[in-house]
């Protein structure tokens, strides 16, 4: 069974963080992250509603667009991908400049270590982020979507 625990992961000012081991092989949870369509079911904050263009798989460089809701306006955001690893790591970034990262590793067969972040280092606001509360709201979204990702499969 898997230890639902998520834990907060330090790499430095600008960026949150947190993980969760996951009893999936890194492979099944990558290609989860790597279909845009799937976002939504996998969004634990609530703003992600659904894929509304974009390719069925991601891969270097490829563009999404995706459905959102925050504060119950309705808007649209299109991300492109900046990193991409099969299997390991898979990145996007937003018109802003900030950016979401997922890492993969396999700590055993079927047993996956899931790093999410929300990295704001090179977004073009930053300070309206720290204002507005995202990293703290983000922290939580995070949270919740690494939970949720771990009970799909189990625990």
């Amino acid at each position: 069974m898997t230890d639902t625990k998520v834990t907060a992961v330090d790499l430095g000012p600008r960026r949150v963080a947190r993980r969760v081991v996951v009893d999936a092989p890194a492979a099944e949870l990558f290609a989860l992250v790597a279909d845009p369509r799937r976002h939504g079911e996998l969004d634990g904050s609530g703003t992600v509603k659904s894929t509304v263009s974009g390719p069925d798989r991601l891969g270097p460089g490829d563009r999404f667009t995706v459905a959102m809701r925050m504060y119950g306006a309705p808007y649209r955001i299109t991300s492109t991908v900046t990193e991409f690893t099969e299997g390991r790591v898979i990145e996007w970034r937003h018109p802003f400049g900030h950016r979401w990262r997922w890492e993969f590793d396999e700590q055993s067969p079927g047993r996956t270590q899931v790093t999410e972040v929300w990295d704001y280092t090179t977004a073009k606001v930053p300070k309206v982020f720290e204002l507005a509360g995202f990293p703290k709201k983000d922290a939580h979204g995070i949270t919740d979507t690494l939970l949720g990702l771990a009970r799909r499969y189990g625990g």
